[in-house]
């Protein structure tokens, strides 16, 4: 089994592995054209998104600067507004759905290291994917780590750290995050 296999199964993989550091360049390129389109040239923007991202629905707004790692394993559903330094370490997929807000300096994070300080030094990686659902607003400063789903129709509050899956019809936010309360209709 490949090193890039092995990632996608979530299984411990060999982060130095060239087949990582070779698609990083690519898409570094990518990202740092993306950061100099001019703000009102939605257009060019629109066309870097589509080359830049796996998949992505329509009327979507990534306010640079935007960071990620490879890109190709971000899908965005429609209506997708982002803001400033939105960072994505993209290792594993992160599924963004419809009609989500995302405020300034969110981490969404899909790769984790080792504990054993040994374990680490040989560069090996662990990496899930993370779910965002439909009608989400995720407030500024918010971290989400690997391997979480966050439901339909959330609010988690700035500065929260999500690090176990959030349902639908909730507002969450502390550190680490919890179910506020429910959202009525």
């Amino acid at each position: 089994m490949t090193e890039f296999e092995k990632m996608k199964k979530g299984e411990w993989f060999n982060l130095l592995d060239n087949t990582f550091s070779e698609r990083k360049q690519k898409y570094k390129k990518l990202r740092n054209e993306f950061d100099k389109i001019p703000m009102l040239n939605e257009d060019e923007q629109q066309d870097k998104i589509k080359e830049m991202l796996g998949n992505y629905g329509e009327h979507i707004y990534i306010q640079p600067p935007f960071t990620f790692d490879y890109g190709i394993n971000i899908y965005l559903g429609s209506h997708v507004y982002v803001n400033y330094n939105l960072t994505v370490l993209d290792t594993n997929d992160v599924i963004i759905g419809n009609n989500v807000l995302i405020g300034p300096d969110v981490g969404i994070y899909t790769i984790n290291h080792p504990i054993n300080a040994k374990a680490r030094n040989k560069g090996l990686g662990q990496a899930f994917p993370v779910h965002i659902g439909n009608d989400v607003w995720i407030g500024g400063h918010v971290t989400i780590v690997p391997g979480v789903n966050i439901g339909n129709n959330v609010v988690i509050a700035a500065g929260a750290v999500v690090t176990k899956d959030v349902p639908d019809n909730v507002v969450a936010g502390g550190v680490p995050a919890k179910v506020i309360k429910e959202i009525e209709d």
